[in-house]
């Protein structure tokens, strides 16, 4: 099984962000990630170490962007 990793800044309240990641790919992929709080502005999901979707200047990425970002990595 691959390790699949959401890392997010906890100051910055990033947290509802990562739990709904968490719960669609749950809910999609059947996957359960582990939430890592961070600092710095960070929100990035990593599966076995390499990042596959982050936050950028443009937002968050969605739910949709990151299942798919996961499913892409995982296959």
């Amino acid at each position: 099984m691959s390790d699949v990793v959401i890392t997010y800044c906890k100051p910055c309240g990033y947290l509802k962000h990562a739990r709904a990641a968490a719960e669609a790919l749950g809910t999609e992929l059947g996957v359960t990630p582990e939430l890592v709080p961070g600092k710095g502005g960070v929100f990035r999901v990593a599966v076995d170490g390499t990042v596959v979707a982050a936050k950028s200047r443009q937002g968050f990425p969605g739910p949709e962007q990151i299942v798919k970002a996961v499913a892409e990595s995982l296959a």
